[in-house]
């Protein structure tokens, strides 16, 4: 009786449709407010959506709106420029 080992917890990027481990994936939320943030902890209370940490995928989900799609409301610049930076940094 070994320990059981936990499945990896699978996402699917908005962008790619590619299944990857939630940890690849930065989420995108629409809080109950209204407002659109960026979720580092995955945990937060919202519709969520959820991307590739890559500049490409960040790049083609700002030019085709599938965010804005996805969370149902506009998602501002501001919140793009954050995740590019993210990639930068990682």
């Amino acid at each position: 009786m070994g320990l059981k080992q936990k499945k990896p917890v699978l996402r699917t990027c908005c962008v790619t449709r590619e299944k990857l481990e939630k940890k690849d994936l930065i989420r995108v939320i629409r809080t109950p407010e209204g407002n659109v943030e960026i979720d580092l902890k995955g945990k937060a209370n919202g519709r969520g959506a959820y991307l590739k940490l890559d500049k490409d995928v960040i790049l083609k989900a700002q030019k085709t709106k599938v965010l804005d799609r996805n969370l149902e409301v506009t998602v501002p610049d501001s919140i793009y420029e954050q995740l590019l930076g993210m990639v930068n940094n990682a």
